[in-house]
């Protein structure tokens, strides 16, 4: 068989830009190795769920890949609504699939699309899983033989129609407090980015209490990558000023990724809101666990882990990284600093929905605003502020960049401050007396990222366009 271009999966699935390597047919490969490692993994009648975001051509592309699986031996479980990758992962658990499969490019730019692979046990497939998929798309070529029709397929019992989405709110009732939200008095605003969020928060909380932000369909988010980061929710931060909400929440557009806004329409980092789950689930609920998080996330959680006498571990950024340790069932909280943050007691899956009603389910029970809580935090364990730059620079001056830091083995200080150690896990990690900056190349788009922690707003800030300015970047 001759052999193709293999397809590169990133730090979270394959993402390309619709009309140019995403294509039909590349999909059509992808789903063709998926299959292939399915039946190599699972045997003669593997299983897998499939699910679509609201980007372009969602249903199209993932009828594409249901149709490619099915006609492997693949059975298929189809969704029938647009619905959030942790729905997917969820329904993948529940039912006892051996893979999902979602058609997402979470939050990458309107032209992206993508394709996510989740494990049998609910989160993403680990990497050595995504390899056996990547090598076999390998030796996949464009096909010969047209597929049959979905709706064939569906009638002859290979692709079976689930209501994933309802399956899923159920599941959301069983693992939160919804009557205590509910009965608390609270009025939430929900940014679902125009994204598969929309709907999910005011089915489960009610019109009364859920200001719905960015709800309607646009395939094309109106032109804005849809991430939850600060300086892409003024919309969320106006609704919640204009009509005295007392906490906001965002999700990316598969809604794996939660940003969070307070009550005076300020925005709380990832950072923070992993920090207080960790909190309100070892003070609150006596629960225990390793806490695991990514090397581009606050070196908080290393004070609350000495404090708590809980172990804490540093992976590589990228979920997939954590999910194999949560599906171990010993890990209490999870996360990364993009806002992909899991917990104990649901899928081991970073959840925007859940980790966002988690944190108001929170303050319920404290009693607190979520200004309040993160100020109680912040007296706990001491000032942190974090700042990132996502820097969109030719390819050569990236690169030019990273050689650099590799040739030398990283800056000898940052802003006035001796560099200790650089850390080079995942990327180059510069600690100094002052916080840390870290520079790494993006794993999904043509981005050098420069991210920080500082005891201080502008020291952050300083020690990124520092080191910037110095591998010339800036």
């Amino acid at each position: 068989m001759p052999e193709w271009t293999p397809i590169e999966f990133g730090t979270d699935g394959w993402r390309a830009v619709i009309a140019d390597d995403y294509t039909f047919e590349n999909v059509e490969r992808v789903a063709q190795a998926t299959a292939h490692w399915l039946h190599d993994a699972y045997g003669d009648a593997p299983s897998v769920v499939i699910g679509h975001d609201t980007r372009f051509l969602g249903p199209r592309f993932a009828e594409t890949a249901a149709r490619v699986l099915a006609d492997a031996g693949v059975r298929v479980r189809f969704a029938t609504s647009i619905v959030p990758t942790p729905a997917v992962s969820w329904a993948t658990k529940e039912t006892g699939a051996d893979a999902g499969v979602v058609i997402t490019a979470s939050h990458n730019p309107p032209e992206y699309n993508g394709y996510k692979l989740k494990a049998h046990f609910g989160g993403p497939a680990p990497p050595a899983m995504v390899k056996k998929v990547e090598d076999a798309s390998g030796e996949v070529g464009p096909r010969t033989e047209s597929l049959p029709a979905f709706d064939a397929l569906v009638e002859s019992g290979p692709i079976d129609i689930r209501d994933i989405r309802a399956g899923y709110l159920d599941a959301m009732r069983e693992v939160l407090d919804i009557d205590a939200i509910r009965e608390a008095g609270l009025t939430v605003a929900h940014d679902a980015m125009y994204g598969a969020g929309q709907g999910l928060v005011r089915e489960l909380l009610g019109d009364e209490v859920v200001v719905p932000v960015r709800h309607e369909l646009n395939p094309g988010f109106h032109g804005l990558a849809p991430e939850p980061i600060e300086q892409n929710l003024a919309p969320l931060q106006e609704t919640i000023r204009e009509k005295g909400c007392d906490v906001g929440l965002a999700n990316d557009g598969d809604a794996d990724r939660i940003g969070m806004v307070d009550e005076n329409g300020d925005y709380v980092s990832s950072h923070r809101i992993l920090a207080l789950l960790a909190k309100y689930l070892y003070e609150e609920r006596g629960l225990t666990g390793t806490i695991v998080k990514t090397f581009s996330t606050t070196h908080v959680l290393d004070r609350m882990g000495e404090r708590y006498g809980l172990d804490v571990e540093t992976t590589p950024i990228g979920f997939k990284h954590i999910a194999t340790k949560m599906a171990e069932g010993t890990v209490l909280v999870g996360g990364e600093e993009s806002g992909g943050i899991a917990a104990t007691g649901h899928i081991p899956e970073r959840d925007g929905i859940y980790i966002g009603l988690l944190i108001v389910e929170m303050m319920v029970k404290r009693g607190r605003t979520l200004s309040g809580l993160v100020d109680e935090l912040l007296d706990d364990f001491g000032p942190h502020y974090h700042y990132r730059d996502d820097l969109r620079i030719a390819e050569e001056k990236k690169q030019a960049a990273l050689n650099h830091l590799d040739e030398t083995g990283g800056l000898e200080s940052v802003n006035g401050h001796p560099v200790e150690r650089v850390d080079t896990l995942d990327g180059f990690k510069h600690i100094t007396d002052n916080g840390w900056v870290l520079v790494r190349p993006s794993g999904t788009e043509p981005v050098l990222r420069v991210y920080s922690e500082a005891e201080s707003p502008d020291a952050a800030k300083a020690l990124v366009k520092d080191a910037a300015d110095q591998l010339g970047v800036g």
